[in-house]
């Protein structure tokens, strides 16, 4: 069975994006620039649901530099709302239960699969115990005025077993984890 990888980069405050600040709080190194160049991870499918899908290909399709890439890869989009033909290349369209059908997916992939964004569809997934590593890249800002998209509201108490963490120039944080969703907190009852 394959690995799911949720990739998140928030704020220090736990948001995934602010109003008025550039893409990556205006704070991406080109030594992290190089790591997301280099990642083996780069051509594995991407899952992401209807806002993201949204976002992301306005910025495709309107020609944004740097988004050639993210045209190139293969992308799944779960969505009850969208409907085909999709405008943006190797896209691929599911409007069936997300949970079933990456079930199915990191059965027949032939390569990890990961996330994009998606904070509900990521949600359901890690609820669902389909998340297999949680890598999140903090980045030293706090939005608290200006910052959209809470990333981990209406999340379930989730355990983090901390598998690797590197720290890149300009002070951003890597932190990947194994997580174990908790039926109560720790001590209270059982877990796991």
């Amino acid at each position: 069975m394959q690995r799911l990888t949720v990739d998140f980069i928030i704020s220090l405050d736990g948001y995934g994006a602010a109003e008025g600040w550039p893409g990556f709080w205006g704070m991406e190194s080109p030594e992290y620039l190089k790591w997301l160049d280099q990642s083996p991870e780069k051509d594995h499918p991407v899952l992401m649901g209807a806002k993201t899908y949204r976002l992301m290909s306005g910025f495709a399709t309107s020609d944004e530099p740097g988004t050639e890439e993210l045209t190139a890869m293969p992308k799944v989009v779960f969505s009850s709302t969208l409907a085909e033909p999709l405008d943006w290349a190797n896209t691929t369209l599911v409007s069936t239960d997300p949970v079933a059908a990456v079930r199915a997916m990191k059965e027949e992939s032939e390569t990890p699969l990961r996330t994009l964004g998606s904070v509900s569809l990521c949600r359901t997934l890690l609820q669902a115990g389909l998340v297999d590593l949680y890598r999140v890249v903090i980045f030293p800002v706090i939005t608290g005025a200006t910052g959209a998209d809470r990333i981990f509201d209406g999340y379930p108490d989730v355990l983090l077993e901390l598998t690797k963490s590197h720290t890149f120039e300009g002070g951003l944080q890597l932190q990947e984890y194994v997580p174990t969703v908790l039926e109560s907190p720790p001590g209270v009852g059982t877990h796991g």
